[in-house]
């Protein structure tokens, strides 16, 4: 009778022992589930431009680039609000007003003011041209002595910068893309830096544009795959949002959903 009950209660330790060993693992698992997940949702607050396809209040899913920005934000439990202004003022306000954390989309650029995340996307960067009148040109050095429309504050490429900042082009800023078109369309300009799905996206919607549609084109030779990136402040909001951003492009696939977007 004796080693009877011995047995039991045996069994009964090791069953308890059983119990906890379990209880341990589920709660490590639930601490490790915890661990990877955000510990509240906080919004990330950005300044945009109006620049279909990539970005637009009223174009779907806020542009491209906002789309890609958006899945970032959301894989990491965050939320996206982005606020659309005039370029130049996009710019100011995002580094200047702590409730705005950067803007986008912007290409990369030297400066000690702003951190850049990962790329976001791409865009091709060229010419506008009028159709009768084409332009042939294998280095910058051979549009010298062309006027050369560009947009007031936009960044184009390091080349194309030092040239104008040098006086080497005869560069004439707008403040706008659909502007510099008509002034091709019109021979006003013989050609105007311009992103090509931004040409084609506003040759197809803005109205002010219809009688240029069959007036011009993008330039055979491009100037560039411009990569595209959010630029942060460089204080410690834009170093706490760049690193959210950039470890939520690691989950997504960018590339994949702005080739998505520009299918449709």
């Amino acid at each position: 009778m004796r080693i009877h009950l011995y047995l039991n209660g045996n069994q009964h330790h090791h069953r308890n022992q059983g119990m906890i060993a379990m209880l341990i693992s589920n709660l490590i698992a639930l601490l490790f589930i915890m661990s990877s997940l955000p510990l509240k949702a906080d919004v990330l607050t950005l300044t945009s431009l109006e620049w279909p396809p990539y970005s637009g209040k009223a174009v779907e899913r806020q542009g491209a680039s906002v789309a890609v920005v958006k899945a970032a934000v959301e894989s990491m439990g965050h939320e996206l609000k982005v606020e659309f202004y005039p370029w130049e003022r996009t710019v100011h306000l995002a580094k200047t007003r702590p409730d705005y954390a950067g803007y986008f989309p912007e290409y990369y650029f030297e400066t000690d003011e702003l951190l850049f995340s990962q790329p976001i996307g791409s865009g091709p960067l060229g010419f506008v041209e009028n159709i009768n009148k084409p332009i042939s040109w294998k280095s910058l050095t051979d549009l010298k002595e062309l006027d050369i429309g560009v947009v007031r504050g936009y960044t184009n490429t390091a080349e194309l910068d030092r040239m104008i900042a040098n006086q080497e082009v005869n560069a004439f800023a707008v403040t706008n893309d659909s502007q510099n078109i008509l002034k091709v369309a019109g021979q006003r300009i013989p050609i105007a830096v311009i992103d090509s799905y931004v040409l084609q996206y506003l040759l197809e919607h803005d109205p002010y544009l219809t009688t240029a549609r069959n007036k011009v084109k993008m330039n055979s030779k491009l100037l560039e795959e411009k990569q595209l990136f959010v630029a942060f402040s460089n204080d410690e909001s834009g170093k706490k949002w760049r690193a959210i951003v950039d470890e939520g492009l690691k989950k997504i696939d960018s590339e994949a959903i702005m080739k998505r977007y520009f299918s449709k």
